[in-house]
């Protein structure tokens, strides 16, 4: 049940500056680290494509490591940790309204990010191409194909009909958290009705994907993700938007506005 606005406000005085932080970590990860930046825009930007084997990620992390590393969605790690961020400020404004869901959503969202953070292959593949620079033998360059193609099979591989574990399971956990977090939304009193549909709307594209995949052909798989996960990341940016402008509010004010929905 939703508590009396003399509680909320409370809240707010003492939880101004985790507010501030969660604000500005949805605004990054809206504007700047958003999901999949490396993978989704690069090759419609430059015409730069993925390579489609082992040595050719070395040759490309050797060449131009920058270029590697963002389309192997390094920096998705920064988008993640980011949200984990915007989650943690979200469980401290909602949870006055349920504490339960808005924990239940937050530990997704934290074992989501987590899950991601250590499945990345952009650093281990960076590793593995300056080993390989140095190799001296055929047998240990080998060996070092072998390691990086495990990597790739183990990681989130651009241009890969199916990802790895890891890429699914973080994909799960957030945007089930997001649905919850919605949900909670819409029974609250701070966040917008539209900031709730909009992250339902967002969470739920991402869910139907991880679902379709279960019954797309894997030749169609490409198009499911062109229309989930690309619209998919539209919404969560702009839901994204919406959080960290709210919270910005609840860090600067001493009143949740009246108890009326902004």
């Amino acid at each position: 049940m939703t508590k009396p606005l003399a509680v909320l406000q409370t809240d707010t005085d003492s939880w101004k500056s985790l507010y501030k932080v969660g604000a500005v970590a949805a605004l990054i990860a809206a504007l700047v680290f958003r999901r999949n930046l490396g993978a989704a825009e690069i090759p419609l930007v430059t015409g730069i494509t993925p390579p489609g084997n082992v040595d050719g990620w070395f040759t490309l992390l050797r060449n131009n490591p920058l270029l590697g590393l963002t389309l192997l969605n390094f920096f998705d790690i920064a988008n993640y940790a980011l949200v984990a961020v915007m989650f943690l400020a979200l469980f401290v404004a909602l949870r006055q309204t349920s504490k339960s869901y808005t924990l239940i959503a937050a530990t997704l969202s934290f074992l989501g990010a987590g899950i991601y953070i250590v499945s990345n292959s952009a650093l281990p593949m960076l590793s593995l191409s300056n080993q390989y620079a140095i190799a001296s033998t055929d047998a240990q360059k080998s060996t070092l194909l072998s390691a990086g193609q495990a990597v790739l099979a183990s990681g989130f591989n651009p241009g890969a009909v199916y990802q790895s574990t890891g890429f699914y399971l973080s994909l799960l956990f957030v945007a089930t958290a997001g649905v919850i977090i919605s949900a909670v939304m819409l029974q609250s009193r701070i966040f917008s009705k539209t900031t709730a549909y909009v992250g339902v709307v967002a969470g739920s594209l991402d869910l139907i994907y991880l679902v379709g995949l279960v019954f797309v052909p894997a030749v169609d798989v490409p198009l499911l993700g062109i229309i989930c996960i690309s619209s998919g990341g539209l919404f969560l940016m702009i839901w994204h938007l919406l959080i960290g402008l709210k919270m910005f509010k609840l860090g600067r004010n001493s009143k949740v506005n009246g108890g009326v929905n902004a």
